[in-house]
């Protein structure tokens, strides 16, 4: 049956204007995206079918465009419309994150690096780079690899500090295990950078690692703290 078809209560798009998008399923939001559904499914069935394949939604977002042959139903339009969905969120989060003082908006900036790095394949390290109200200037991913002390360079990183006159910083990296407990060598790259850091008197604030559903502060469970 097709969705035109259905009670108005239960349609997506109708659902989503009259209760609030909350109250859809991750297939209903889906279909609303997909529009119209194939000979014989409405949308949200061809939703249902693509996310069981894709092994739910989280997995979905992070298809890339060769992967469309192999999810039916979904096109090069549609395809389209998921991903610029995806990234006006991380946008969305951004923009959060920049509006308040970083350490008074610990959500939004967290929120934002789960959104930005937690599905890397592999680890990559970025710098969040704060004015001297520890304000967010701007967030870059720098080294891609395993993090360690052998390839993140500190001149990348104060060539960038430079560059935004930023006068503290946070150190992030993502563990693509989806556990965020920090190795040893982490917590030796901690102090590394602190040390070359602060001889160009720019505060380090933390060093945050990020998981698959949540973010690890050394400072906050006390393995490091600026001294």
């Amino acid at each position: 049956m097709s969705i035109n078809e259905w009670p108005l209560e239960d349609r997506p798009r109708e659902k989503l204007l009259a209760q609030g998008a909350l109250t859809l399923s991750d297939a209903e939001l889906l279909a609303i995206l997909i529009g119209s559904g194939t000979k014989g499914h409405s949308a949200v069935d061809v939703a249902r079918d693509v996310l069981i394949k894709s092994g739910g939604l989280r997995s979905l977002l992070n298809r890339n465009a060769q992967d469309l042959p192999y999810l039916k139903g979904i096109g090069k339009a549609t395809f389209a419309r998921i991903q610029a969905a995806l990234e006006l969120s991380r946008r969305y989060l951004s923009e959060g994150m920049k509006r308040d003082k970083v350490l008074d908006s610990p959500i939004a900036t967290r929120l934002f690096l789960q959104a930005t790095l937690r599905d890397f394949e592999n680890e990559v390290f970025g710098v969040l780079m704060l004015d001297s109200q520890h304000r967010v200037i701007t967030f870059e991913v720098l080294f891609q690899g395993t993090v360690d002390q052998s390839v993140v360079y500190p001149r990348e990183i104060i060539k960038k500090i430079l560059k935004y006159n930023a006068t503290a910083v946070i150190i992030v990296h993502n563990h693509p295990s989806g556990i965020p407990t920090p190795s040893e060598s982490d917590v030796l790259l901690t102090k590394r950078l602190y040390h070359i850091l602060c001889a160009i008197d720019v505060k380090l604030l933390d060093h945050l690692i990020v998981g698959d559903n949540t973010v690890f502060s050394l400072v906050e469970q006390g393995i490091w703290s600026p001294a």
